[in-house]
């Protein structure tokens, strides 16, 4: 289990990835993967109970975490890499034709960590709840972790699925809500304002918590509260509160950088603005 400096220090680095890897593709979406790079290295370094050596699909005896909104992947390839699940240099191929790491998450090419394709927006929540229930059935104590973006709450199957699980007390699910406040297109406020989330989730029997996403202390210890929470006739979801393009002043502030790359100028700006750490580029 890694400290909060050491969950820093890597949060760091796979920023340091997501701009290399977007940037040599040419392609791909960095202003959520830099957000919720915190998060999700707190995830696999210090809260998620997994092991990278002897992974399998059906997670049984294990955390599982699902992406639904898969095209923040170079923030989720980066950290399975550094986890181990796969080679550190592989992340050079991002994006490339015929290579395991697509712009949307596949697990046809077998890639470790992986355990659905993801992207088609709202149905994640739904592969995370049959998991979950498939837990219990198996008599697995284990969690279950799903990520969705704010503006993937306009998709109705997400809200069938919170529905669902609040009604079938299915309590061993802790959903994340990227509330970032920007998508595609603008804010969620003029695409479709999303009102108060925890008055909806609440009255959906789900438990609510909310904090700063950006905050790994405050990462780390909300998700240990939201464990402590579960197995007790609800679900919980986290309202995470992030910044779009954490890290790198001139994508933040602003939803241009939901899905576009930086050029060769832009790159050199924003790695100087991302620290090196001692994990090192691949």
């Amino acid at each position: 289990m890694k400290t909060v400096a050491q969950l820093q220090e890597i949060a760091a680095q796979v920023r340091r990835d997501i701009i290399r890897m977007v940037s040599g593709a040419n392609s791909g979406h960095p202003g959520g993967s830099l957000g919720c790079a915190d998060l999700v290295t707190a995830l696999y370094f210090n809260v998620m109970d997994i092991d990278p050596d002897h992974f399998t699909r059906e997670g049984r005896g294990e955390d599982m975490f699902f992406l639904s909104n898969g095209h923040i992947s170079p923030m989720l390839y980066s950290v399975m890499a550094r986890r181990g699940y796969f080679p550190v240099s592989e992340l050079a191929t991002f994006r490339k034709l015929g290579t395991r790491l697509q712009g949307h998450p596949t697990p046809v090419e077998k890639l470790p960590g992986l355990r659905v394709a993801s992207g088609s927006l709202g149905q994640g929540y739904s592969v995370a709840i049959g998991a979950a229930i498939a837990k219990k059935a198996n008599g697995d104590d284990k969690t279950v972790f799903v990520l969705g973006g704010d503006g993937e709450l306009e998709e109705g199957q997400v809200w069938e699925a919170y529905m669902f699980a609040g009604a079938k007390k299915v309590d061993n699910l802790i959903a994340i809500v990227d509330y970032n406040q920007k998508q595609i297109d603008g804010s969620t406020d003029d695409v479709m304002p999303l009102g108060s989330l925890k008055d909806k989730f609440t009255a959906f029997n789900w438990i609510v918590l909310e904090m700063d996403g950006n905050n790994m202390e405050e990462v780390v210890s909300t998700l240990n509260e939201a464990k402590k929470k579960l197995h007790n006739g609800h679900p919980v979801v986290i309202v995470m509160k992030t910044e779009m393009g954490m890290g790198v002043d001139f994508m933040m502030g602003t939803h241009k950088w939901h899905g576009t790359p930086p050029n060769a100028e832009q790159t050199e700006k924003a790695l100087a603005q991302l620290p090196q750490t001692s994990l090192g580029d691949y």
